[in-house]
């Protein structure tokens, strides 16, 4: 069947990067089944399985050499992937094929092979979230003491400043590549477990011998580079790791949305825009749009990977005693296209933050809109200085204020607040003196050296041990 005329996911034909779709890709995957059993083959003649040298070069010559063709015909045939990749490796390899697999029960292979490949996940990504916070910390140190309206309930509120905010955004990377860090140094292998994980094959194929079976253990996992091996299983690891392992990606995927949401806000008030190339087209019908299609389609796919996470936990509750065979299509879809809808988010993420755009001019005539309304404090003071009764001075200004709002929202006036409170004899101060209250610096507090301090203590640090350049990726749109 041509490849137009069959479905193909988007992850792969638009959105996520090379690097990881090689590493979900199937010569991948089965490359490391391979790698698994000459590692198990190894381990057991190192022990005393009697497996000839030949066995083991055989294997070793063909880890990558997969004839697919072969594998679908041996799968039609007997309806089980692990067992037609046996045979198939056995037809290159023909001295090991009395010894492949010995042992070991499907999950020695899909498992085991699946740790890894999350595991290298978990890399890709803590690198990518390192090229997202690179950029932001460039942007935040350029925009460090840019004064700018903050939010709370998406209405104006006290000032902060462009690069404060951006500190927000950076914190939350900073958290999931702290927790990214923590699931890649702390996972744990499969390891080599048998049939229902009592290891009972192990155990009758080196003579009764614990302390060999532990052996093996220890061995096929040190091979497959991991530190250590889950102590108890059943047929499977525990599908708690899967969970675990989500709920990390996940928590990537939700600090990308909020930090495109803010972007998409921003944008829509005018402050701030996602990157726009030259003859980039914002709408087929309104030819003016200049659409933040990036930031919303971090949204979009967030959304896709935030209901992966409940699934992998609710997977894990019906694996019942042993294992049940329920998680395996399930497992196919749901973490793979996790790891590669976030991938995308960080490219995506990446792209969005080394090209921001602000409107100084703009985020300034927004400031002058609201800044006299949160100057009331302050000119509370000043009138009672001037030797005015502070409940008097608070009941001019709360006339005075509505007054001046109202005229905004029906007249389209400016704000004229301080002029009205400077015509009123009851408020006894001057223009030029309520003018001053008007500079934003005055109103940011110490979010400039927030920024600095942020930067220096916490980010630069982590910076120091990635690589400060990585190759950015090509934006698919």
């Amino acid at each position: 069947m041509p490849a137009n005329d069959r479905y193909s996911s988007p992850l792969a034909e638009r959105y996520a990067s090379q690097a990881m779709l090689q590493l979900w890709s199937s010569s991948h995957r089965y490359g490391l089944w391979r790698r698994l059993w000459l590692a198990l083959a190894e381990a057991e003649r190192e022990l005393g399985v009697d497996i000839p040298a030949e066995a083991i070069a055989q294997m070793r010559s063909h880890l990558d050499d997969i004839d697919f063709t072969a594998v679908a015909a041996y799968e039609r045939r007997f309806r089980h992937d692990v067992m037609a990749h046996v045979h198939a490796f056995g037809d290159v390899a023909p001295a090991a094929r009395p010894y492949l697999h010995l042992g070991a029960t499907s999950a020695y292979v899909t498992d085991n092979a699946d740790l890894i490949l999350m595991r290298r996940g978990l890399e890709l990504l803590r690198a990518k979230v390192g090229s997202v916070i690179q950029a932001l910390a460039v942007f935040a140190r350029e925009w460090r003491a840019e004064p700018t309206l903050g939010y709370t309930h998406i209405q104006p509120a006290q000032l902060t400043t462009v690069g404060k905010r951006a500190t927000l955004w950076m914190q939350d990377f900073v958290l999931d590549y702290e927790d990214l860090t923590h699931r890649i140094d702390t996972l744990p292998f499969r390891g080599v477990k048998g049939t229902t994980g009592t290891q009972a094959s192990f155990l009758q194929l080196l003579e009764g011998d614990h302390g060999k079976v532990r052996r093996l253990d220890a061995l096929v996992t040190a091979a497959m580079g991991f530190g250590t091996s889950l102590p108890v299983t059943g047929q499977t690891y525990t599908r708690k790791l899967d969970a675990q392992i989500l709920g990390v990606v996940a928590g990537v995927a939700s600090s990308a949305s909020k930090f495109s949401g803010d972007i998409r806000l921003l944008q829509a008030f005018g402050e701030m825009e996602e990157p726009f190339e030259a003859e980039q087209i914002g709408s087929s019908a309104m030819a003016y749009k200049r659409n933040p299609m990036r930031s919303e389609r971090v949204a979009a796919l967030a959304r896709f990977v935030l209901t992966l996470e409940p699934n992998a936990n609710l997977t894990h509750s019906v694996q019942y005693f042993e294992r049940t065979l329920d998680d395996s299509a399930n497992r196919r879809l749901a973490i793979p296209e996790s790891f590669l809808a976030t991938d995308a988010i960080l490219v995506l993420c990446a792209n969005v933050a080394s090209g921001l755009e602000v409107h100084p001019a703009r985020i300034r005539q927004r400031l002058n809109e609201e800044l006299p309304f949160m100057a009331t404090e302050e000119l509370i003071v000043r009138a009672v200085n001037a030797g005015g009764d502070r409940q008097e001075v608070h009941e001019v200004i709360r006339r005075h204020s509505l007054e001046a709002a109202r005229a905004m929202k029906h007249e389209g006036a400016r704000n004229d607040m301080l002029t009205r409170l400077a015509a009123d004899p009851a408020f006894g101060v001057g223009i030029d003196n309520l003018q001053e209250v008007a500079d934003p610096s005055r109103f940011v507090g110490r979010s400039a050296q927030q920024v600095d301090e942020f930067l220096a203590e916490v980010v630069e640090p982590l910076l120091a041990g990635i690589d400060l350049h990585p190759a950015q990726e090509a934006l698919r749109v």
